[in-house]
């Protein structure tokens, strides 16, 4: 019986990734064929040949079309294989652009189930760590700093903000948190993993300048204590008393820094305790 006289057709989506994307394009195909009853199957994780050939005799049974998209050329083959001898027709999504790209390349693909994923699952990492820093921006939302990657901790116009947004996009979720002279300091800060807080200092001389120039920008008076040179050189030396006082807190001069130095030396921390933490959890396991 052909598949056309049919009234519902089955069609199995086999991959060895989620099968998200066979399933999406096997039904914008179907949008062009109108009152036409379809229900899909889908085997995500198919990385066995005992696996494929469980499907297909299923298939086989109730005359199904198979779809597929497999990155292993030996088990793509084996598909093949078995279409023909189970006459199950089938649809390779992924095989010929592999192919053609292979051709276009002059290389051959890294073969590797399960990429697209992956790449999706970092994307809306990345995402979600951007809501969450500018969500708890300049100090705001407090009440769940415990779920912070980074925290960080400095005196006005250390490079907070922006510093938190360029970690954001690595995703790393960062809270910002302004500290101030004569202000007192969050309770719930001295609360969380130490090891996530991380201080901002400055030299004092940059710091004035820095301020003297954006007051000059918003046209205000640059004679008050903002800017002046003594209650500026007073900020710095408290917070970095402060600092000294909480020995877990690494502490970064941003003194003449790209933002993109100073995440990157973040970063290489936090990467050395990861590699620090899987030593250790292996270690305990032996």
């Amino acid at each position: 019986m052909k598949i056309e006289e049919k009234k519902n057709l089955k069609v199995i989506v086999i991959s060895d990734g989620t099968g998200e994307t066979a399933t999406e394009m096997a039904r914008a195909a179907i949008t062009q064929f109108k009152n036409k009853e379809v229900f899909f199957t889908r085997y995500k994780n198919v990385r066995t040949k005992q696996r494929v050939q469980a499907i297909f005799q299923e298939a086989s049974i109730h005359h199904d079309i198979v779809v597929y998209t497999i990155v292993s050329i030996e088990l793509r083959t084996y598909v093949q294989e078995l279409s023909r001898t189970q006459k199950v027709r089938s649809v390779d999504l992924l095989g010929p652009l592999l192919n053609s790209f292979s051709n276009i390349f002059e290389t051959e693909p890294d073969y590797q189930p399960g990429l697209l994923h992956q790449v999706n699952d970092e994307y809306f990492k990345k995402v979600a760590a951007v809501e969450f820093t500018l969500n708890h921006d300049d100090g705001r939302n407090l009440t769940t700093l415990e779920e912070a990657d980074v925290i960080l901790v400095g005196i006005s116009r250390t490079s907070k903000t922006p510093l938190s947004i360029y970690l954001s996009l690595e995703g790393i979720k960062v809270v910002n948190i302004p500290i101030v002279k004569g202000s007192e300091i969050p309770e719930k800060l001295f609360k969380v993993d130490q090891r996530k807080i991380f201080g901002l200092t400055i030299d004092p001389s940059a710091l004035h300048e820095i301020r003297r120039n954006r007051l000059t920008r918003l046209g205000m008076n640059e004679e008050g204590e903002y800017a002046d040179i003594q209650k500026v050189t007073q900020e710095v030396e408290w917070a970095n008393n402060l600092f000294n006082q909480n020995k877990r807190w690494p502490v970064f001069n941003v003194t003449g820094k790209a933002l993109e130095e100073t995440a990157a030396e973040i970063i290489k921390l936090l990467n050395m305790r990861k590699v620090n933490r899987f030593k250790q959890d292996n270690r305990f396991k032996k």
